[in-house]
């Protein structure tokens, strides 16, 4: 029998030839676990490096604080605590000994005595340089940190603690809940902040890579008079949860929310920026949370403690699951659809797996299919070939776009308060467009303009968020990046796209976001549905602004002319009063006789009842009066009126009232009910 693709036994080679080693079985199939296939590929859901996977295990563990809180509509709490861990302290984690150095020439960091020596002396002219430079007030560097001061092997560890006020979970559901990778609650036809079934899993997996540590999470439900505390780590081959304690705990201050803990190689160093801006950026987009953040560490002067406010108590509708659109299915969803529909016929699967397909619309598709279909057949009996039929035809008809009540906007009150509440922004927009159709999904498109503000750069600023989550990578191929740069002609609108601060922020809902790559790091530009809507929120934000900038602009030429017709008053009115004065001394001297009303006044000049003072008070009414009449004027053609200022909501002290919101786009009004 013929193994492994030779023609002879290995046991008995011919003569004169070396023995060639046993080719593997190339026919022998193996199988991975989609732990395993995540560990091996990280980068697909955002670990990359270190402090890329420190930042997605922030923004993950976030995230999931936030559709907890909102699942119940709990005004969202989120705490979030980075803890640096010494090597030492990480060292007695685990239960390793620290060993001192033996062999220094075995490490990356060694360094020999010439390179020492060349490396002060670069140091020492560094110095001497900047001493000069300081001397001559030239700008002083910072000097640079030798590379050759670190090793590459030398890892730096962060203890990840989010804290919420959530739902919680249920005590038994835990365990698979963080260790088993692509299991979760997220996977119907919903607008969701997380998709893949990863998130905290991922940086369970990232721990046990990079740290060998398990993941502590504690938990407890509304009413619960306990608290769920276990501590996993995840069997990557066979992705299963491996549990080291799994208990419940007096529940005494009857929280409710989820704890999660979990201790990952990271660098904070290089990724600060990117998280503070995240967390800032959360904290628009969602102004009726409150966020904690905390960095801490042994060094006082690297800690960091940011307080981002609740600005707002009324929170976005939930997100509602809906149904499959007719024209978004393929065969293998219309198959799974038939499997686990509970419906008994044709027609009843037609009209209640899907989206506007009416009863009668649905008879009228069965007509249409063929005489082997009629409306009374059983689901369940349908072949492969009539499956394909249907598909077919879905392709092929005509459907009603989804209506897109299942989406839940930020809304234009809670955008503008975010704006507001993070920039302190001199003017700012919003709009809010209707909900647009691609692929038989509904989405909605909200945007902000805003211009100045605090912690602004100059220029164009964009801001973009999917599904109330901030973007913050591979910005330049986002098809919200490209239509600001290139389809708005910002000059048309009064705008200064180079030296103004500008702000643009851009959000879009739906119930599945068309992101390229799993890392939900950005939107192709290549869905003109959405880059034409897009457009539109931020034209549309710009023509309010517009009419803003021409009123200031309006209202600084007043106040331009307004000084300078003032700046002439007593020039004017020092030349006005010489002419009266020797008019006056010609009409007394008989010279020069005037008549009737000049008289009169020039009488009023030689009794000094007119004077210099008197010219030089009535020209300044009259500018005055003339910059409000013309004002006025502008006003009345323009159709401008006065901005209406935002309201403002002072808390009772005494006992909390009941309320119903009515939402609108742009406000919201509260009743209230004794």
């Amino acid at each position: 029998m013929e193994t492994g693709g030779s023609s002879e036994s290995p046991a008995e080679p011919k003569k004169g030839k070396t023995k060639t080693p046993r080719k593997p079985n190339e026919s022998l199939l193996k199988q991975k676990s989609p732990a395993e296939f995540f560990a091996e590929n990280k980068n697909i859901a955002g670990f990359d490096n270190p402090g890329k996977c420190l930042y997605t295990t922030v923004r993950e563990l976030v995230e999931n604080s936030l559709d907890s809180a909102e699942s119940i509509s709990e005004l969202p709490l989120v705490e979030v605590t980075i803890e640096e861990i010494r090597k030492s302290q990480f060292n007695s984690m685990i239960g390793l000994v620290d060993r001192e150095r033996v062999d220094e020439e075995l490490y990356d960091d060694y360094e020999t005595a010439k390179a020492r020596e060349k490396r002060l002396a670069k140091e020492a002219r560094a110095q001497e340089t900047q001493a000069k430079n300081a001397t001559l007030g030239k700008k002083v560097k910072e000097p640079s940190v030798s590379k050759g001061m670190k090793g590459r092997g030398e890892a730096s560890f962060y203890k990840v603690t989010c804290k919420d006020n959530g739902r919680g979970m249920p005590h038994d559901d835990i365990p698979n809940m963080f260790g088993r990778v692509l299991s979760g609650t997220k996977y119907g036809l919903k607008q969701t902040r997380g998709k893949f079934g990863l998130g905290a899993k991922m940086a369970l997996i990232w721990s046990k890579m990079s740290t060998g540590l398990p993941i502590e999470i504690s938990s407890s439900m509304r009413g619960q008079n306990y608290t769920s505390f276990c501590r996993l780590d995840i069997d990557i081959q066979r992705n299963i949860p491996h549990i080291h304690v799994h208990e419940k705990r007096d529940n005494m201050n009857r929280w409710h929310g989820a704890e999660i803990q979990v201790v990952i190689e990271g660098n904070w160093t290089t990724y600060r920026s990117k998280i503070l801006h995240y967390m800032r950026q959360m904290a628009v987009i969602t102004p009726y949370a409150q966020f904690l953040f905390k960095f801490v560490s042994d060094t006082p002067e690297k800690n960091v403690t940011i307080r981002f406010a609740r600005r707002t108590d009324v929170m976005p509708p939930v997100p509602l699951e809906t149904k499959h659109h007719p024209s978004s299915v393929d065969l293998l969803l219309i198959k799974r659809l038939i499997a686990e529909t509970s419906k008994q016929n044709l027609l009843q699967f037609l009209q209640h797996e899907f989206v506007n397909i009416p009863k009668a619309y649905a008879e009228r598709l069965i007509g249409e299919m063929g005489p082997e279909f009629n409306p009374k057949m059983p689901v369940k009996s349908l072949t492969s070939q009539q499956i394909v039929r249907i598909h077919q035809l879905f392709r092929q008809a005509k459907f009603d776009d989804p209506s897109g009540d299942c989406l839940s906007p930020a809304g234009e009150y809670n955008l503008r308060l975010g704006i507001i509440k993070e920039l302190h922004p001199d003017m700012v927009a919003t709009y809010s467009g209707s909900a647009q159709v691609f692929e038989g999904h509904p989405f909605i498109v909200e945007a902000g303009v805003s211009v100045g503000g605090k912690d602004v750069k100059q220029g164009l600023n964009i801001f973009r968020f999917a599904n109330r989550i901030p973007l913050l990578f591979e910005q330049g191929a986002d098809v919200v990046t490209r239509t600001v740069l290139k389809r708005i002609n910002w000059g048309s609108y009064k705008i200064n796209h180079i030296q103004d601060r500008i702000g643009v922020f851009v959000s879009i809902v739906s119930t599945k976001i068309p992101f390229k790559g799993t890392g939900k790091e950005y939107i192709g530009d290549d869905i003109t549905e959405i880059s034409t809507a897009v457009k539109s929120a931020i034209q549309q934000c710009c023509i309010q602004l517009k009419s803003k900038i021409v009123k200031r602009m309006q209202a600084r030429e007043q106040q331009e002319r307004k000084r300078n017709l003032s700046k002439y008053i007593p020039d004017a009115t020092g030349a006005v009063y010489d002419v009266l004065r020797e008019m006056a001394q010609s009409h007394v001297s008989k010279k020069k006789r005037y008549d009737d009303e000049d008289a009169e006044v020039l009488s009023k000049v030689s009794a000094r009842v007119i004077t210099k003072e008197t010219l030089r008070e009535k020209l300044a009414q009259h500018v005055e009066q003339v910059d409000y009449e013309m004002a006025l004027e502008y006003a009345t053609q323009s159709g401008v009126t006065e901005e209406p200022r935002e309201a403002i909501y002072i808390d009772s002290l005494e006992a909390e009232k009941k309320f119903i919101d009515l939402h609108s786009p742009i406000f919201v009004f509260r009743l209230f009910t004794k």
